[in-house]
């Protein structure tokens, strides 16, 4: 014979029964209630060990076990392991194991934390005062403390970075700071108001207390679960974009947050917490993800932001989207101290964004080259000349983004072009300075003739007097030498010999007379008053155009280095892009230039500019040859 306990079907607690021939078959319960061991000895019951719910005899005693984990089931033992609580929301009674967190009611089907309801019910059924304080992890936004029928004179305890609530009958009361708080009238004057309290120490009221973590959470990660449609406006392409990023989440108004978002729960965590219903991040994702796909493309049009520089502006993209999605969180009671963009996704395997990316590159590059252009010509030119370049260079800036590689192949022709005539140039100006100095010495040689010749007018004689005086002086020598001669060669001797001398004389001076004649040309001599004759102008003299000097006879002034101008054929034209001039044919014979079309206007002989239709020219400065 051996024993078993039995369960009451009654009031569920066990009694003793025992096996056998002479055993009792009906069993007397404490509660009054007569067991049948016949009738009652199959019952249903949670395994202490595995969880699941086990059908089995209860007269087998020890031999019974569950068929799941093969574990016994109505021993002592196993008894001693089970607890008993109320369900928290229908009251109903049940029964489970002690070492189990969570209890799901099989009448009303809600979750019950077994830790929270064997304290709320010890400290009920011992009637002492209690201690509500939280000191959870930092993760958890809003906890309910799990008792909810305090004792008066309990103690509340709200930590530095806390804020604690009271609520009665779904209404939420006063409202703690940190500190230390009695649960008495004086501490609880919106309590009062409701219900009245208890006067004995031992009383209980049906409350609730919540706890508020205000501290700010750090890097909350967001992010937009699918791609944001964006419109280039420079190229109308569509492109793809996503963002990504982090933000700083804190509690601002306590009580609007727990009336709009917490309602009725045990709290709510920053993530995916255990034992809390949802999250933060999940309660407000689709707010963000929606914000940011609406928000996102017109920010970067509102601001002219180049995708290509976009992480140069991410600090602003994040302080705009801020300011769109803050109004949705204070709503709720929640701030956002720093919102951050950290990650804008482009679409690089795209064929529009590879062609926006190419198209950049292709602008750098022409203002890289329009810059060096414009620096070398500034350097090589004079301010006209930069000006002009200037205004080229701005046309050429306009129309950069249409031209293709031909267009910087043509550049390079232009300054090879260029390099050539400046060449030609340097040498013709080269000859003329050498021409320029050979006239100026020979005008310095006649300038030093005529010095001579005002000081000889001066002292009362001139070239003329001297060659006369010259001529007198050997034509007397040649007479005096002529007598002797004439005697010692048998000539005669006496007067006979000096008339033969005379006339020999006489003929030599008439052969002399003609060259002597020309050589005096163009000598002024002083008439018989004293003062010089005027001189005859010159029949081939030319005006300067530039400076005004008058009657010159060299190619080139000798006052400021002016070029004669040369008489051209009806027919001649000047090569405008080597200089060569008074060309009869079609095409220059130094460079194969064609002859140009005939254009209003006149050709500047200098620089070789052809239609110029004012005084001056705008290459080289030159003056219209009037």
């Amino acid at each position: 014979m051996s024993k078993f306990v039995i369960e009451c079907p009654q009031c569920g607690k066990y009694a003793e029964g025992r096996t056998g021939f002479f055993a009792r078959r009906k069993i007397d319960c404490a509660c009054g209630y007569t067991i049948n061991v016949r009738t009652d000895k199959l019952t249903g019951r949670e395994c202490p060990h595995c969880g699941n719910m086990v059908v089995f005899d209860q007269t087998r005693g020890k031999k019974a076990k569950c068929p799941v984990c093969g574990e016994q089931i109505n021993t002592v033992d196993a008894l001693d392991n089970m607890t008993e609580f109320s369900c928290a929301q229908c009251g109903v009674r049940l029964r489970t194991s002690k070492s189990a967190e969570k209890y799901v009611c099989p009448v009303c089907d809600f979750e019950n934390f077994i830790p929270e309801r064997l304290m709320s019910e010890q400290i009920k059924k011992d009637g002492l005062a209690s201690i509500i304080k939280y000191e959870g992890d930092n993760d958890t936004l809003i906890w309910k403390h799990p008792i909810e029928d305090f004792n008066y004179g309990s103690q509340l305890i709200v930590h530095e970075s806390q804020e604690a609530v009271f609520f009665r009958d779904g209404q939420a009361l006063d409202l703690f700071g940190p500190g230390r708080y009695t649960l008495e009238t004086q501490q609880l004057p919106l309590l009062e108001k409701i219900y009245k309290l208890p006067t004995d120490t031992e009383g209980t009221f049906h409350s609730e207390v919540y706890f508020i973590n205000k501290t700010v959470q750090m890097a909350i990660k967001w992010g937009t679960p699918e791609k944001v449609r964006f419109i280039d406006p420079l190229t109308g392409v569509p492109l793809e974009l996503g963002a990504s990023g982090e933000l700083n989440l804190a509690v601002a108004d306590s009580r609007k947050l727990l009336v709009k978002l917490v309602g009725t729960m045990r709290g709510i965590a920053w993530g995916d917490g255990d034992g809390f219903t949802k999250s933060v991040q999940a309660s407000f994702r689709p707010l963000i993800a929606n914000t940011v796909k609406t928000n996102l493309s017109a920010v970067i049009k509102e601001n002219a932001i180049d995708l290509l520089e976009i992480d140069e502006k991410l600090d602003l993209i994040s302080d705009r989207l801020r300011e769109r999605l803050l109004p949705g969180f204070e709503e709720y009671g929640l701030t956002i101290p720093q919102f951050y963009v950290t990650n804008v996704v482009l679409p690089e395997s795209d064929p529009n964004f590879k062609r926006i990316r190419e198209l950049h590159t292709i602008t750098l590059q022409t203002r890289v080259y329009q810059a060096e252009a414009v620096v070398k010509t500034a350097q090589a030119q004079s301010e006209a000349q930069i000006k002009t370049a200037q205004a080229q260079a701005r046309e050429q800036y306009r129309t950069a983004e249409e031209q293709s590689a031909a267009a910087i192949e043509a550049a390079h022709r232009e300054a090879e072009l260029q390099r050539q005539t400046t060449e030609t140039e340097v040498a013709r100006k080269a000859a003329e300075r050498r021409v320029i100095a050979a006239q100026t010495e020979a005008q310095a040689k006649r300038m030093d003739g005529l010095t001579e010749a005002e000081i000889m007018a001066a002292k009362g004689y001139s070239q003329k007097d001297v060659l006369q005086a010259e001529v007198q002086k050997s034509y007397a020598q040649a007479i005096g030498d002529m007598g002797p001669a004439i005697s010692a060669g048998g000539g005669g001797s006496g007067l006979m010999g000096d008339l033969l001398g005379l006339g020999v004389g006489m003929a030599a001076a008439t052969t002399v007379a003609p060259q002597i004649g020309n050589m005096m040309k163009g000598i002024q001599f002083p008439n018989m008053t004293g003062e010089s004759a005027p001189a005859a102008p010159a029949a081939d003299g030319w005006d300067c155009s530039d400076c005004g000097t008058k009657n010159i006879q060299s190619r080139f002034c000798p006052n400021c280095g002016g070029r004669k101008p040369e008489p051209k054929a009806p027919d001649a034209w000047d090569c405008p892009a080597c200089g060569a001039r008074n060309i009869r044919s079609k095409f220059c014979p130094e460079c194969g230039a064609r002859k140009p079309e005939a254009a209003a206007g006149w050709t500047c002989p200098s620089c070789g500019k052809a239609g110029i239709t004012s005084r001056f020219c705008p290459e080289c400065g030159r003056k219209k040859d009037e």
